[in-house]
C-alpha cells in the first residue's frame, strides 16, 4: 500500500508528464487536494509535505477544519454545491469559491474579497449543479457588477459517458467566450482524480484531486 507522501508524489509527477505532452509549465497549474471526509490531521500531514490548496465540499465539515487548522498556510477552495443561505459563512474562510451557479449565490458574497469561479453544467439534466453554458454571459455580467468578489474562470465537471477531453474541450470554448467580457477571467478548475490528463491538454488551470492523493475516504456523510 503507498503512503500519503508516495500517492502525492505519484500525481505530481503524472500531472508533470500530461504537462510535458500538452507543452504547458507543470507551475501555472494549481493542484487542489480534495479532502472531503477525512480528517485535519491528514491536511497537516499533506501541509507537512508541501501541500497549500485544499478543497471541501460541505460548510460544517470545512468550517470545523478551517478553524481547528488556523495558522497553517492553506488557502480552502470551495467546490461543492453552496446554499444561498451559508454563502456569506463559507467565504469567510474560503479564499475561492469554485460552484457559483445562480444569481442568489452573488450578493452574499459582496465585500467578502473571495475568488469566485462560474460552474458550468455540461450535462442535458437541469437538477445538476452549474449554469447552462446559454446563461454563462448573463451570470458573469452579474458576478462582475458586484463589488468586493473576483470572477476567476469556470469550473466543470465531465459527464459520466462522455469522453472527458470533449468535456473539456467545450469548457474551454465558453473560456473563450467569457473572455469577451473579461479577459483576466481565464482560470479553468477542471480535471479529477480519474480525468485529469484530459484537462490538462485542454488548459486547466486548477485540479481538484481528491483519492488518488488522499487514498479512500475516512467516512461518508
Amino acid at each position: 500500500m503507498q503512503s500519503l507522501a508516495e500517492r502525492l508524489f505519484e500525481i505530481q509527477s503524472r500531472i508533470s508528464d500530461a504537462a510535458a505532452l500538452a507543452s504547458r509549465d507543470p507551475a501555472t497549474i494549481t493542484t487542489i487536494v480534495v479532502s472531503k471526509f477525512h480528517p485535519a490531521s491528514l491536511v497537516r500531514e499533506l501541509v507537512e509535505l508541501g501541500v497549500t490548496d485544499f478543497g471541501e465540499n460541505k460548510h460544517q465539515e470545512a468550517s470545523a477544519k478551517a478553524a481547528e487548522l488556523e495558522g497553517l498556510p492553506i488557502s480552502w477552495n470551495f467546490v461543492g454545491q453552496l446554499q444561498s443561505n451559508k454563502a456569506k459563512a463559507v467565504s469567510a474562510y474560503s479564499r475561492s469559491i469554485h460552484s457559483i451557479d445562480r444569481a442568489s449565490l452573488i450578493s452574499p458574497l459582496e465585500g467578502s474579497g473571495v475568488d469566485v469561479f462560474i460552474q458550468l453544467n455540461l450535462t442535458s439534466d437541469p437538477g445538476r449543479g452549474g449554469v447552462v453554458i446559454a446563461d454563462l454571459e448573463r451570470l458573469a455580467e452579474a458576478v462582475l457588477a458586484t463589488s468586493g468578489i473576483r470572477l476567476v474562470g469556470l469550473m466543470a465537471v465531465a459527464p459520466l459517458g462522455e469522453e472527458p477531453r470533449e468535456a473539456f474541450a467545450r469548457v474551454r470554448e465558453a473560456s473563450e467566450r467569457l473572455a469577451r467580457i473579461d479577459a483576466t477571467a481565464s482560470a479553468l478548475s477542471m480535471g479529477m482524480s480519474g480525468d485529469f490528463p484530459a484537462a490538462i491538454a485542454e488548459g486547466a488551470t486548477h485540479l481538484r484531486i481528491g483519492t488518488a492523493i488522499t487514498g479512500n475516504r475516512a467516512t461518508r456523510g
